[in-house]
């Protein structure tokens, strides 16, 4: 730890240019030691004095399991990807001051020796805040209960734990020779994150805190450079990168820094009641495609894998256990095509250009009002160009160098010789996926023949809707939810009671006492005498709400209960820390001396569940003579504990635990947390669509899907987790629900199609590389691939001509090759893949003379 990192500038002349650049130096005065060294200029990163072109994905791995890391990074790296991006989840690391913790899904190191086994680079976002949708925005909630703290600012104890936990992990990556001076895949790691959205509201204590960030990191001689994102007054020696749907306008502050994006959103999150939102993937690849055009050097995807929000680790708050993001690879860890081949086959389109691009400067030419090429040509003659249709309605037909260039609204072409369009955005020719989850029965020795639910052995433990044992402490009024239990726990209770006059109308003629609550958030059951009367909640965009509710009540004593639940903490925001949560207000309305105000009344209060203070979700292990046995378990209960011993569902496909009948609460499987279930819906009078027009900007609410439907159905539980029988699922439902009726899915691929134009360039990069520009021949192709294990057992659609629609509705046109299915038979019938040319030969070209044909194909895989 004794070595001091030097900051060199110095004159740097690579061979491909006469450009003289001025560079910053990261390195180790023990250069002996060091493998490579990690250099910038205002071009790109520079690794061992070689610019370098880099694509990036973010997998982060809390949000999946270790099993599960070693086959994501690989598919990261088969889709074209040079470089892992995580952030560093400080509350999953230190759980109280100096308890550290770097096991299970948390083991850090582990995730960054996979990631250098597979050959990658790696960036490494301490942060330690990062928004991420993960509660709290990834910062400990007990610093908030340190004295005098104040998250993200000019603030003494928060800098104090702050730069010892960034400290600690750079020693421990240090210690494991991580750095890539030591021969570590880590070449760029980031302090903060998009803290140029709130610095204001911090005043002159935001300044000079990002300031001491800045200076904090570069102190800790990682020999790597410093990031910030989103941050708009970036201190020198720090590069500032851009976050966005689009970033090909971004401009680094310093002219001596190059352009980075650190989080394209390929997709977007979603919340408990909200739609499911789409990024398409032309638009995802036209805003790629448009940053290298402009001279980025550095790209990364967030998510590449969105993963799962295991236990009660997303923020929002209401983000849901589900971190899919509509990423390259699915949630289960599945490829989602084409959005992954498509990208693969972008990447290799732009590494055409590398070093081209890296050597050169662009010179820009308009051919049209909206329609442009950058075109970048060296001393050595070696030239490539993106040709942009910005127009997001109109396609366009543009000369460039003396040829006519056909270009898709809203796309780029890319031709690394400046002749042959090697890939053009808005032309997908890779496979689509359709993607099932399949009911998999509930098996164990402990259940009936016929495998259901019904009839067989339960256990079963009822929470009481009132306080359990002692209350913790009374309180005239209500105190707040979070600072309460900090966290320990989503659940809180709040009890009192109040009297009724028996002459009350609402007792005898059937009129309704009312119950009118408000809350700071996030979500509430009332219960009235040990009896749920009423469910309140707030949304993805405000916590806060008020609702009303007719109740039941009795002469003379009434006992009211509320459990106040959060879901999730705030993730970010200016002093999101200091956002509270629970009941503000209890009245009860329509009583004979007018409103009865309970919010001044003595509560009793208790933290937690009795289920969770016994451990009961261990299943067999701690106080398994809590549960009772049953045959038939109760419908409809709320506060209820549910049990059952199940085997690992057959075959290797992902799972997902189908809880559509239940309501609302938490699930785990031999003890892991699965994470917070919640079936609610979106509001079915929302836009939804069919068919999402990627042309023109992308917003998170432009292309949803799911309007009133459960925002989530079925919740995913790693391979790992089970054991081939005896496997304990626990579940915990707070307003009632069937538990007959939960299921295990399996994630499969039934179907794969593709549609791609005779005119579409497929490419190879090694044919490219061996034929020369001037022998490259652009022909269209198929490729059809079933999963490992699978066959194409039929063909349900196949037309070479002018068919219509998407996957599954295809239909054909009025020009159509009658062979087209038989041809497509004999060559892929009974293979996991194949490998069709959509040319001369093989389908009957000369049909409808003049008319652009087109191949469209959908197979079964099983």
């Amino acid at each position: 730890m004794g070595m001091r990192k030097k900051k060199l500038c110095s004159i740097f002349i690579p061979p491909f240019t006469i450009l003289v650049v001025l560079t910053c130096v990261f390195t180790f005065s023990s250069a002996a030691a060091a493998n490579y060294s990690i250099t910038y200029d205002r071009r790109s990163l520079i690794i061992n004095g070689q610019r370098k072109l880099l694509i990036s994905a973010s997998i982060h791995y809390p949000r999946s399991v270790p099993a599960m890391w070693p086959g994501l990074v690989q598919l990261a790296k088969e889709g074209g990807v040079d470089v892992i991006e995580t952030y560093v989840f400080w509350n999953g690391h230190e759980l109280s001051p100096n308890n550290y913790y770097f096991g299970g899904r948390y083991d850090l190191v582990k995730f960054c020796k996979i990631v250098q086994q597979a050959g990658m680079y790696m960036i490494l976002r301490i942060g330690p805040f990062v928004a991420a949708e993960w509660n709290f925005g990834g910062v400990p909630v007990w610093l908030h209960y340190v004295p005098g703290t104040v998250f993200r600012t000019d603030n003494e104890p928060f800098k104090y734990y702050m730069q010892k936990f960034m400290t600690y992990i750079v020693n421990l990556m240090k210690q494991e020779k991580l750095f890539a001076s030591q021969g570590g895949p880590i070449i760029l790691t980031q302090v903060e994150n998009e803290y140029g959205y709130y610095e204001a509201a911090y005043g002159e204590g935001g300044k000079r805190y990002a300031l001491w960030a800045a200076r904090m990191a570069n102190s800790q001689n990682t020999s790597v450079p410093w990031m910030m994102c989103q941050q708009f007054d970036v201190p020198d020696h720090v590069i500032d990168t851009c976050n966005s749907f689009y970033c090909d306008q971004f401009k680094p502050i310093s002219p001596n820094t190059p352009k980075i994006w650190t989080e394209n959103w390929p997709g977007w999150f979603k919340t408990f009641g909200s739609r499911d939102p789409h990024r398409p993937v032309e638009d995802v690849a036209y805003s790629v495609a448009r940053f290298f055009q402009k001279g980025g050097s550095l790209h990364n995807y967030y998510m590449y894998h969105g993963g799962t929000n295991f236990g009660r680790t997303s923020g929002g708050p209401f983000i849901t256990t589900s971190y899919d993001y509509d990423a390259p690879i699915d949630e289960y860890g599945l490829a989602r095509l084409p959005k992954w081949g498509h990208l693969k086959d972008l990447h290799k389109a732009i590494k055409l250009c590398e070093n081209v691009l890296l050597g050169s400067e662009p010179s820009l030419l308009s051919l049209g009002p909206l329609q442009e090429a950058d075109v970048y040509e060296d001393m050595s003659g070696n030239c490539a160009a993106f040709i942009s249709n910005m127009d997001d309605k109109n396609d366009k037909t543009v000369q460039f160098r003396n040829k006519s260039y056909y270009l898709p609204a809203w796309s780029v072409s890319i031709l690394p010789d400046c002749k042959n369009v090697v890939f053009n955005t808005a032309k997908v020719a890779y496979q689509t996926s359709v993607v099932e989850m399949v009911p998999s029965n509930f098996t164990s020795s402990t259940l009936s023949p016929n495998r259901d639910l019904k009839g067989v052995t339960w256990e079963v433990y009822q929470e009481k809707a009132m306080i359990w044992g002692q209350a913790d402490f009374t309180n005239n009024g209500f105190v707040d939810h979070i600072n309460t239990t900090k966290d320990t726990t989503d659940y809180l209770w709040y009890t009192t009671s109040f009297l009724v006059d028996e002459n009350e109308d609402c007792l005898r003629n059937g009129s309704s006492a009312m119950l009118l609550v408000e809350s700071k958030g996030h979500a509430l059951h009332a219960f009235v005498n040990e009896k749920l009367q009423a469910t309140g909640t707030g949304n993805g965009t405000v916590s806060t709400f008020k609702f009303m509710s007719p109740i039941i009540l009795k002469a003379g004593k009434n006992d009211i209960a509320i459990l106040s639940m959060t879901v999730g903490l705030q993730n970010a925001g200016p002093f999101y820390d200091w956002v509270g949560a629970g009941p503000s207000s209890v009245k009860i309305l329509g009583l004979k001396n007018g409103t009865l105000d309970l919010s001044r009344y003595t509560w009793a209060h208790k933290i937690g569940l009795q289920g969770e203070h016994l451990k009961i979700y261990q299943g067999d292990g701690l106080n398994s003579s809590n549960w009772v046995s049953t045959t038939e378990p109760p419908k409809e209960q709320p506060l209820t504990w549910y049990k059952i011993v199940v085997d690992s569902p057959p075959g290797n496909e992902p799972v997902g635990l189908d809880v559509i009948h239940m309501g609302k609460g938490l699930a785990w499987l031999n003890g892991e947390e699965i994470g917070r279930y919640w079936p609610r819906k979106s509001s079915k009078h929302e836009e939804c669509v069919l068919y999402c027009n990627y042309r023109g900007k992308f917003s998170p609410n432009k292309c949803s899907t799911g309007c009133g439907e459960p925002t989530q159905r079925w919740y995913h539980i790693p391979r790992s987790w089970f054991k081939p029988s005896g496997n304990v699922l626990v579940i915990f439902e707070e307003k009632g629900g069937d538990p007959t009726q939960i299921r295990f899915f399996q994630r499969k691929i039934s179907v794969v199609c593709a549609h791609v134009s005779e005119d579409h360039p497929s490419f190879d990069l090694n044919y490219f590389q061996k034929a020369g520009n001037e022998n490259l021949t652009n022909k269209a192709t198929v490729q059809l691939v079933c999963p490992m294990n699978a066959r194409i057992s039929a063909v349900k659609f196949a037309s070479f001509g002018t068919p219509t629609g998407n996957c599954g509705s295809y239909a054909k046109g009025d020009c159509h090759d009658a062979n087209s299915a038989s041809f497509i038979e004999k060559v892929c019938l009974h293979r996991n893949d194949c490998v069709l040319e959509v040319g001369k030969g093989n389908f009957n070209t000369g049909l409808c003379p003049g008319r652009a044909k087109r191949l469209a194909v959908e197979v079964v895989c099983s």
